[in-house]
């Protein structure tokens, strides 16, 4: 390594955690990506799965997994690593064949990076035998509190922590109890568990997917051919294997499929199920060639920018957009103001996340390694710059840095998200509340003034909600309201 620092493996993944949960890249995280197939007769699992999966590596990078059905038996296997990097290791890949799989790709927002915590977690009958395996993404509320009964009743747990165990061992409980009734076994678990929850459950008969009562995290399903089911957090792994996108499950919706059959049926009362989609999906978690809750995501971000013209419009030579998930925007703001929009800012599409950098000097040079500006575009223009939101401020302020030193003659920088007062506990990594720029600085010309640009605008409320149609989301990263609330 540069700089004299030497590093073990040991220490350099400590570091790696170190930094990722102090969000020094500046940007929220989603938790994870999930991914099922299920075909009553035997396929390539294998392909299928690694598609699937690496459709959905935007949504965690820090590890993956998967389990197979073969011959009755459930075979798992995980590791850390980014997908295709996990798949090339795999060398008997035949022996993953069979009629139906799960998969997970992962960034931790509860447990640490041991392998212990990766998923699909699974569990073994008396004689070794793996008869359950489940994929989850979200965040339980309640996970300790459950955790501590349930080892208190003799269960054993696996992870260092983890609420996707928690959610494992409670349906095996009531499996156990309900005469191996899956149906029965989550509906019970569904009235202790609360929080955000979108899960997919494999057994040596049948698979499931089930979402929370406010599904708050997404969850589709589409088919492979007439008999052979997907379900995905997102239509783009759908899209992935070549199936077509049915509809999302609808909140507090439970499905079940095996090789007669699929049954739908609600996890709790129709009336006191309350859709609230995480707003952010739409903002910057989802690819943009997504559907979600049939709503196209990239049209969202375009509508985002038309909006923040109208808002507030000003005069300048270029629109520009942070790449990727600000770049839509920056299009819609184009459209709208007629001002040219130029892809002047390059990114650097090889850069990992396990970049590990002890200086916060070099830290902030990240920011020059991953996107790099087209200078004789810059030089003596008005430029509008628009990302996807901002979050503690600090790349904001070195990309900012980058274009004045490139010449830029004014900069307005524009966020196409309200600003962010609180952090999340439902399935998305977060600073605390103490570390978001719009918390500590409530008046927008303070951080203007923090961000060196001319001016600085935000999407409004108002605009995003009449943007996604409804009030129907979770806005608590904006509002600090949250359709479950923190113990």
């Amino acid at each position: 390594m540069e700089q004299g620092y030497s590093f073990s493996k040991k220490k350099i993944s400590k570091l790696s955690t170190f930094f990722m949960k102090k969000n020094y890249f500046d940007k929220f995280h989603d938790e994870c990506g999930i991914f099922g197939i299920y075909s009553p007769h035997k396929v390539d699992t294998f392909s299928l799965i690694q598609f699937g999966l690496f459709a959905l590596q935007h949504r965690g990078q820090e590890a993956c997994g998967f389990s197979v059905l073969r011959d009755g038996f459930i075979i798992s296997h995980k590791s850390e690593g980014l997908v295709l990097d996990f798949f090339r290791k795999i060398s008997n890949s035949e022996c993953y064949h069979g009629n139906a799989v799960i998969g997970h790709t992962r960034y931790s927002t509860e447990g640490g990076q041991s392998k212990k915590n990766i998923q699909p977690f699974f569990g073994e009958n008396s004689y070794g035998k793996s008869t359950i395996s489940i994929v989850h993404n979200g965040n339980l509320v309640n996970a300790t509190d459950i955790r501590k009964k349930l080892e208190s009743e003799g269960i054993h747990f696996i992870s260092e922590y983890s609420d996707s165990e928690v959610i494992l061992r409670l349906i095996q409980k009531y499996l156990l109890k309900y005469n191996n009734s899956l149906k029965q076994a989550i509906k019970k678990t569904t009235l202790y568990i609360k929080g955000a929850y979108s899960v997919i459950v494999l057994m040596d008969n049948k698979m499931a997917a089930f979402r929370d009562p406010n599904g708050i995290r997404p969850l589709c399903y589409g088919m492979l051919n007439e008999k052979t089911y997907i379900f995905s957090s997102e239509t783009c792994g759908i899209d992935s294997v070549g199936g077509y996108y049915v509809r999302d499950l609808f909140p507090g919706e439970v499905v079940i499929v095996n090789k007669k059959s699929i049954r739908f049926s609600l996890i709790t009362k129709k009336k006191y199920t309350k859709k609230r989609i995480c707003s952010f999906e739409y903002i910057y978690f989802s690819r943009p060639d997504s559907l979600i809750e049939n709503i196209n995501v990239y049209e969202i971000r375009e509508k985002s920018g038309e909006k923040l013209y109208e808002q507030h419009p000003v005069e300048a030579d270029v629109v520009i957009g942070v790449p990727d998930s600000g770049v839509p925007a920056a299009i819609g703001y184009s459209k709208a103001s007629g001002i040219p929009f130029k892809p002047i800012l390059v990114k650097n599409k090889y850069i990992g996340r396990s970049f590990i950098l002890p200086k916060q000097e070099m830290r902030e040079k990240m920011v020059n390694l991953k996107l790099n500006p087209i200078l004789y575009e810059i030089k003596g223009k008005r430029i509008v710059i628009i990302d996807d939101s901002i979050v503690r401020g600090t790349t904001s302020r070195r990309l900012v840095y980058i274009l004045r030193k490139a010449g830029a003659k004014e900069i307005h920088f524009r966020s196409a998200s309200p600003p962010i007062i609180a952090p999340c506990y439902l399935g998305v990594d977060t600073p605390s509340k103490k570390d978001l720029i719009s918390n500590n600085h409530i008046d927008k010309k303070s951080i203007a003034k923090i961000l060196n640009v001319d001016s600085l605008e935000f999407l409004s409320m108002a605009n995003l909600i009449d943007i996604l149609g409804s009030s129907n989301y979770c806005f608590g990263c904006f509002t600090e309201n949250y359709p479950v609330q923190k113990k």
